[in-house]
Parts: C-alpha cells; structure tokens; sequence
C-alpha cells in the first residue's frame, strides 16, 4: 500500500503541478519518497538508468531536431502546402491534417509533434477566419493523433523505444508489426475525426487567403538538409542494431549536422533552440521508473503479470485485449508513462515467451499510446496540447474534452488491437 500510495501522489503531482511545481521536480519526490522509505534501493537506481537514458536521451534528440527544422520553416511549409491540397474543401483539409501529423509524428516523435503543429494549425485557422469550432476540430485532429498514431516506429513514442530496450526488439522487427497496426489506426483517426467534426467544419474555405509557402522558409539549408537527414536517419536506425550503436547516437548524430548547418544561418537561433530542448525528461523518466519500481517491491506488478500471463493461456486474442485494454485503462487515470512502465514490469514476472509475450508486449504498447486520450491526463503530450491552445486562447474545458475522448479513443483502440491480433496471426 505504500508503495501504490507514492506512484498516486507522484502522478497527482505530475497531473495537477501545484504551485508551478513542474511534472519532472514532481517525479524526482516521488522518486526520492520511494528511495527514502525503502520500498525501491539505491542499488536498484544504475539498472534503471541502465533502463532509461537511451530512449530518454533519443526523445531529446528527437525533439532538437523537429524544432531546429521548425525554425528553419521546413513544417510551415509542408503544412501550407497541405492547405492548398485540401482544394477549398473544409473536411478534406482536416483528413490531410491528420494524415500529416501522423508522418511526423512517427519520425519526429509524438511530443515534437505536437510542439510543432499545434501552433501551425492554429495559425492557419486564424488566416482562414475560422470559428471557435472549426478551430478546435483542427486542433483536435491535431491533439488526437500525434499519440494514438505514435505507433509504427521504435522513434515514434518515448514508451516504444523503452519497450524496445526493454525487450531487445530490433528497430526493423519493431516496425513490421506496427507499420501495419499503425496504417489501420490513422485510417480509424481519419474515419473518427471527419464523423466527430463534420457539423464544426465549413464546407468551403478560401486557399488564396493562405501565403506563399515559400514565405514560411527561414533557412533553405537547413530544409534542404532536413530533407537528406531524415531517410539517412530512418536507414540508420535500421542499421544501429547491426552496428552495435544506440538509437541515440544516430539521432543524435542527425540532430548535430542540422544544428551545424543552422548555427551558420542568421536567421536562426540555434542556441535558443538548445536551450529550449526538454532535457528534463532524463530526470522524469528515470525518476518515474523509480516510482514505479517499488511496485515491484510490493509484488504488485507480479500479480499484473501472471493476470496477464494468465489471459495470454486462451490464445493471441485475449492476450491482446486484455494487455491492451488494461493499460489504455490505467494511461487515461494514471498517464502513460507509468501505466506502461508497471506492464513492462510485469512481463518481466510473467514468464511469458514467444508469441504470448510479443502479444502481449504489442497489446501494451498500443494501450499505451491509444488509450490516454480518453482523458486530459492520460499523456504529457496532451497535457502539452492543452497548455499550448490556452496560451494562444483556446480554452478547453475538462468536460469538452472528455467528451471527445470518450467518443474517439475506443474506435481507434479497438481497430489498434484487431489489426494487431490479425498482423501477429501471419508472422
């Protein structure tokens, strides 16, 4: 009980942040509460660092790079010229949103993502003089997707590259099974989204009324080298397992040549963009682990496992529904990040092997990324989103967004978790 009372209050903390206190000074008391009364060991801290930097440190570099291409321009561009797709037609507009935010949201990861476009869309709903409603169905597109659809690559969340370590899954045999998964799922968003906003969004809308994308561009090397960057780095993390290096150092190492380039624009300030990179979440993601780890100690996560393992008996199916459906739970009245830190711990107890485990395993991680946007705190990212609509003067109440959650997230879960059964039942 004590154990399970710390991972709460941290999670309170980290939700609600009292008096400006920020969710990583949030997790580091809890972290220090755990260690203090001896439900986690300080013997135990190198094997959880051991458990956490690369994804960590992968996140940082991830989200170092989309915001230098950001200042360069590179997604004001793109998303204009997603403007002028949509050819004056309000709900094809919403689904090219969507599909984009998906794009980036797998190579830039879920939080870059939602840093980059929510401002983006914003903006182009203001040009265009769209209403409070209409806005909002765009940012919610936005909003919903950059985690539901986080899904295909190892890069795409910071919970898959910890699965993925924690595991030993390789980043190609990663993506064979959630590629597809991930396909069916932003296929579900676009379904969802457009039947959700269909009455908010205007018919019509004018694209003259948009600037020139070129206009956007702040830097064409660095875009031009964002270009060449990307696919080099998506080759490099296919390779990273044979060669022996980390996912970090190949991200990062993208990372570094697009801020040497920009560091030589003067239109750039490459140094803010340092600066303000979100290297905290080292700290949140160790000192969560931490938190999360005494549940360990209290054989909480045992008794998850074997529940688990227990559902895995009946065949692929059940194992799926049940890893998933469980942490979807447990991310939207937990967050993510500690809901699926407690299913990897236990897995590790089950001892389930080979098909039940990667079901079960790939359940997790599907609930995990899906099922927080049943509510506003389910994941950072969509605490992120709120904040960033409430600086720019959309304001979202927690019963509007409920409502939208409740309405989209079980589609998209449960298309998730069939697509699964259905891409381990060919393997």
């Amino acid at each position: 009980m004590l154990a399970l009372t710390i991972v709460l209050l941290t999670v309170t903390l980290v939700v609600w942040q009292p008096r400006g206190l920020g969710p990583t000074r949030a997790a580091t008391l809890g972290a220090a509460a755990a260690l203090l009364v001896g439900v986690v060991r300080v013997g135990d801290l190198p094997a959880l660092w051991q458990a956490t930097w690369n994804a960590t440190l992968t996140l940082v570099a991830l989200i170092v790079l989309s915001l230098l291409l950001d200042a360069a321009g590179l997604f004001r561009w793109a998303a204009l010229y997603v403007a002028r797709w949509g050819g004056g037609h309000g709900r094809r507009l919403l689904a090219l949103l969507v599909v984009f935010s998906a794009l980036l949201a797998a190579i830039f990861a879920n939080d870059g993502a939602v840093l980059i476009l929510t401002p983006i869309v914003l903006e182009l709903a203001a040009q265009l003089r769209w209403s409070r409603a209409a806005t909002l169905a765009l940012a919610l597109g936005v909003g919903f997707v950059v985690d539901a659809a986080s899904l295909p690559l190892t890069i795409s969340n910071l919970t898959n590259i910890i699965a993925a370590d924690s595991f030993g899954l390789g980043f190609g045999a990663y993506a064979r099974v959630m590629v597809p998964t991930d396909l069916a799922v932003v296929l579900a968003c676009v379904a969802v989204l457009l039947a959700f906003s269909a009455r908010s969004l205007p018919h019509r809308y004018d694209p003259t009324a948009l600037p020139e994308p070129a206009t956007a561009v702040q830097s064409w090397g660095v875009v031009r080298t964002g270009w060449a960057v990307t696919p080099l780095l998506l080759a490099g993390a296919f390779l990273a397992e044979r060669l022996h290096l980390p996912l970090s150092a190949i991200v990062g190492s993208a990372a570094a040549l697009v801020w040497l380039v920009g560091s030589r624009s003067q239109r750039m300030g490459t140094r803010e963009v340092l600066r303000s990179a979100p290297w905290n979440v080292v700290v949140f993601s160790l000192a969560m682990y931490t938190v999360v780890s005494g549940l360990r100690g209290a054989g909480l996560t045992g008794i998850y496992g074997a529940w688990l393992a227990g559902w895995a008996q009946g065949g692929t199916l059940p194992a799926v529904l049940a890893s998933g459906g469980s942490v979807a739970l447990l991310s939207a009245g937990l967050n993510n990040l500690p809901a699926l830190l407690t299913a990897l711990l236990g897995l590790h107890e089950s001892g389930a092997q080979g098909a039940a485990r990667d079901a079960l395993l790939y359940g997790a991680l599907i609930g995990a990324n899906i099922g927080p946007k049943l509510t506003p705190i389910g994941s950072l990212a969509t605490l992120l989103w709120l904040h960033l609509l409430r600086r720019r003067g959309l304001e979202v109440g927690w019963g509007e967004y409920l409502r939208a959650g409740l309405i989209l997230t079980p589609p998209a879960l449960l298309v998730g978790l069939l697509t699964l059964w259905a891409v381990l039942g060919t393997r």
